[in-house]
């Protein structure tokens, strides 16, 4: 199971088991946490991570069976403070900005990779195992088709001509070699040149964390793999469409983990409303909500 899809479960998971642990196994948890932190803090570690646990529980092995161990692991692992490999968001200033300032004859196949990643908020492998023939220009737009998605149902996206980012496609296209014996979309670049050479999923996955450099931002191992999935959903829950909306943009079924990854919750409330001649409401009154439907049912 790759970084992405793993993060997705453990996300949704930790959820989960915090909802159902009863009052009295939530107390020990958080003994077993806090004993955690407090190990953290006296080794001066500031990000709790699976290689911090590896030494931490390297540290007690000799004084717990192996049982026990197993126990404090997952009530460390539920913890509040401890997140695995959650993914930074790029904002759209930081996507224009990377688009517009870096140069192409270095960065072309990332902006390529960003540009599509963040439309169609992709998979690393999504990316990796797309082929030419995914992608059709249909006058200023590009169709792009991602066949072959996690949960199985075929995902299709379309790149408006907005700034340069179709320029920039049929640019990276345009290098391709002629005697590239594969259909894989996405080719090794350097210098302005594009090799036979298909990309892998390693150098895929440090999408995020080149265009993070390069703009130097903080935490830039933070910029996982994962980061234009969470990225693209998040922008498209800024422009205020509900939850249906994004999971179905993005290819989630769970509605907990969409709003986890996301890192807001959108709900949508629907509201009916009984109306006759002889009962008219004078007004009605909503506050807070989102994505109301209104159904009246006239009785005559």
């Amino acid at each position: 199971m790759n970084n992405c899809e793993s993060e997705e479960i453990v996300e949704a998971a930790n959820i989960a088991i915090s909802n159902l642990l009863p009052t009295k196994s939530r107390s020990l948890y958080d003994i077993a946490y806090n004993r955690f932190k407090k190990w953290c803090a006296e080794k001066n570690v500031q990000v709790y991570s699976d290689n911090v646990l590896l030494a931490y529980f390297s540290e007690n092995v000799k004084n717990y069976k192996s049982s026990t161990l197993w126990a404090q692991y997952s009530m460390v692992k539920t913890g509040d403070g401890y997140q695995a490999k959650k993914s930074k968001i790029l904002t759209k200033s930081e996507i224009d900005r990377f688009l517009s300032s870096a140069d192409d004859k270095e960065f072309l196949m990332i902006k390529v990779g960003l540009i599509l990643g963040i439309a169609g908020a992709c998979r690393t492998y999504e990316l990796v195992n797309l082929t030419v023939d995914d992608t059709e220009a249909v006058g200023s737009s590009l169709i792009v088709k991602i066949p072959n998605t996690k949960t199985k149902i075929p995902r299709i996206f379309v790149v408006t001509d907005v700034g340069n980012m179709l320029e920039l496609f049929r640019k990276y296209l345009s290098l391709r070699p002629p005697n590239v014996k594969h259909k894989r979309l996405f080719l090794y670049y350097k210098a302005g040149k594009c090799s036979s050479q298909p990309v892998g999923k390693n150098t895929m996955g440090k999408i995020p964390s080149v265009v993070a450099s390069y703009l130097k931002l903080p935490d830039v191992a933070c910029y996982t793999g994962h980061c234009l999935r969470r990225s693209s959903a998040r922008l498209l829950a800024d422009t205020g469409v509900d939850i249906t909306t994004i999971k179905r943009h993005a290819g989630w079924k769970s509605t907990t983990v969409a709003e986890v990854l996301v890192g807001t919750t959108t709900s949508a409330i629907t509201k009916t409303v009984n109306v006759s001649e002889n009962n008219i409401p004078s007004n009605i009154n909503f506050e807070n909500c989102t994505n109301v439907t209104f159904n009246l049912n006239v009785n005559k």
